[in-house]
């Protein structure tokens, strides 16, 4: 991706050691998705996938916020009466905040710096890992103003968090912060705010110990199976299994048992394979 290149809703900062830093960038509508935010997002993740540069994604938002959720004038009452707008910043939509966060070979993580509501949950649910401040402020309040968490919302928290937390926070749009988000399993990690960009740079590093191709392949076993009964998730993990060995060119499998049952210099539980 040219390291130049500018978006209107959209900013991407690269660490030199490999982290992509994906702001949404409306902080005057509390980063609101509009459709011109999914095109641009649409793009940038395109381009990520292949950019060597990037090794691990950080999705965050600008000011006080990570997202409130749809604008609700842009993407639905000024697409309603024009079905080309609207079906192409569905599509886009549903293209990053889905499709590509779950099938990108490149670890996500959502920084929750603020609020977080409504259909900013997909994407959320969609990162790989969450690391949340204790203080954010989450919120499925589309229950107060008459509408039900659509456009696969409902879908992802009850895939995600405990049903019983879902159901409760849909039916009474109460809100949550960071620590209870940790609680009901929808974020990983919180910390106070001040060290939030800190623990996420941390945690992005110890991803980029592991070899991609690995982790990539682990990422989406490990997502897939979720809705595999036993039989189909043996037969899919045994093929995937068999698929990362011919893909891992530098041979990771096979420096790790050498390592480990030859040379003892090698402790699975507690460090990652070195490439030689």
């Amino acid at each position: 991706m040219a390291k130049t290149k500018e978006w209107k809703c959209v900013k991407v900062d690269w660490d030199s050691d490999g982290i992509t830093w994906v702001t949404f960038n409306r902080p005057e509508k509390r980063n609101a998705m509009s459709p011109q935010l999914h095109y641009d997002m649409e793009q940038v993740m395109l381009e990520l996938e292949t950019d060597p540069d990037c090794k691990v994604i950080v999705i965050s938002g600008a000011g006080n916020s990570w997202s409130a959720g749809m604008d609700l004038k842009e993407y639905f009452r000024e697409t309603d009466n024009n079905p080309q707008a609207q079906f192409r910043s569905f599509t886009s939509n549903r293209h990053w905040s889905w499709e590509m966060l779950i099938n990108s070979r490149k670890p996500s993580i959502a920084m929750v710096n603020g609020y977080c509501f409504g259909g900013a949950f997909v994407p959320l649910c969609n990162c790989d890992i969450v690391v949340t401040a204790e203080d954010a402020i989450y919120g499925l309040s589309e229950v107060n103003w008459g509408i039900i968490p659509g456009g696969i919302v409902s879908k992802v928290i009850v895939d995600t968090m405990a049903y019983r937390d879902a159901q409760f926070y849909a039916m009474t749009g109460r809100t949550f912060d960071g620590k209870q988000a940790v609680q009901m399993k929808l974020a990983n990690i919180a910390v106070p705010k001040e060290k939030l960009r800190e623990e996420t740079a941390k945690l992005a590093r110890e991803l980029m110990e592991k070899n991609p191709i690995v982790l990539a392949y682990t990422k989406q076993a490990v997502r897939a199976v979720r809705t595999m009964d036993v039989q189909n998730s043996y037969e899919y993990l045994m093929t995937k299994i068999q698929a990362l060995r011919f893909m891992d060119k530098a041979g990771t499998r096979e420096t790790g048992m050498r390592e480990f049952l030859d040379k003892k210099t090698y402790k699975p539980g507690f460090q990652s394979v070195k490439a030689t």
